[in-house]
């Protein structure tokens, strides 16, 4: 790489990735009352990336796909910054919030496949207590074989029932990888929700799965054409890929916690691991689900004490009911958790998966 992109990369990434941490750190905050607080806090870190979209100027032909994708990523993280300072100025604040930050996981998909190639860009997909580890950075620096990465399977923008993966660049068929399967919320798809894990799962070793429901969301009332689409998507994940049967996991974020419970309290359910994370849950759910299917089940809630969707007594309710039904329970309640996905239960929902939390 000469000088000219050298110097570029420099002024570029450094600004681009810290914005793209703040924009976590928002997602990851967002609470209605206190969104005002959170955006005062983080001040305006995206204006050092505007100042720095000069860098994109006197790029060498043969790099213009590096630089097409930066410029991608720049573009969404500036998209997020614009709507979400405009977010309180709509009719429906709250969902402008959340259509600014889907603008994230595009940024990201952009800027994943340089990973291998811009050592700033490896250690930003890295759990950040793995970032100084030369094991982790050294193995995800060399390309990637073919059947690893991340990969979409009928699951363009906009379709719905195909589903998205993410296949450790590490992978090995000798050994037996766990599998999480990560059910993205009301109306989000797999595709963006996939990026949700990619960091842990890089980091710690393990194939995720994120499909993308049948219809508008999961199918929580009337006829569930999603729980056949699941275990279609399974099936063709295990016939390609070295999966460990007894490591299994089933999680999603609100709609997608919600469907957990639905699906994966089924005596015909193939996953080993429950994980439903800012969830509802109907007390019939478990009374419908038979002994043996609940006995021992290993269960994680997740749940933030802040939701304003579905209320932290619920959940508390939730785990009450199932650990006397029997279901080995874990119980994390996040004091300072609205109704948002916390990305830093994933590493320990990982050692729980594991058996070694």
């Amino acid at each position: 790489m000469d000088d000219i992109v050298t110097e570029r990369l420099t002024g570029l990434l450094p600004p681009l990735l810290r914005s793209l941490e703040t924009l976590g750190f928002i997602a990851r905050h967002f609470h209605p009352p206190d969104f005002g607080a959170v955006m005062d806090a983080v001040g305006t870190p995206d204006d050092d990336l505007r100042m720095a979209r000069h860098q994109f100027d006197g790029w060498p032909d043969e790099l213009a796909g590096v630089r097409e994708r930066l410029q991608t990523a720049v573009t969404a993280v500036l998209a997020a910054f614009d709507g979400l300072r405009g977010a309180p100025d709509q009719a429906d604040g709250i969902r402008a919030v959340f259509r600014a930050l889907r603008y994230v996981p595009r940024a990201k998909e952009a800027l994943y496949p340089l990973a291998a190639a811009l050592p700033a860009i490896n250690r930003y997909f890295l759990d950040p207590a793995r970032r100084d580890d030369a094991e982790p950075l050294a193995r995800l620096a060399a390309p990637a074989p073919d059947g690893t990465g991340v990969m979409h399977v009928d699951n363009e923008p906009g379709s719905r029932g195909g589903y998205s993966l993410y296949v450790p660049e590490f992978y090995a068929p000798g050994r037996a990888w766990p599998l999480v399967m990560a059910l993205h919320g009301g109306s989000g798809n797999g595709r963006n929700f996939l990026w949700t894990w990619l960091r842990d799962a890089r980091s710690h070793g393990a194939i995720v799965v994120a499909p993308t429901a049948t219809g508008p969301t999961w199918a929580l009332m009337g006829e569930d054409a999603d729980t056949p689409n699941l275990n279609r998507i399974l099936d063709a994940v295990k016939s390609r890929w070295t999966i460990d049967p007894a490591r299994m996991l089933l999680t999603g974020m609100s709609d997608g916690g919600t469907f957990c419970y639905v699906t994966g309290l089924e005596d015909a359910s193939p996953f080993t691991h429950l994980a439903p994370v800012s969830a509802t849950f109907h007390p019939l759910m478990a009374e419908m689900a038979s002994p043996d299917r609940l006995r021992g089940l290993p269960l994680h809630i997740v749940h933030g004490a802040l939701d304003w969707m579905f209320q932290v007594e619920v959940a508390r309710q939730t785990h009450r009911a199932l650990a006397a039904a029997g279901a080995a329970v874990v119980y994390r309640e996040l004091d300072d958790l609205s109704h948002c996905y916390p990305d830093e239960i994933n590493a320990a929902l990982l050692a729980w998966l594991r058996g070694t939390a």
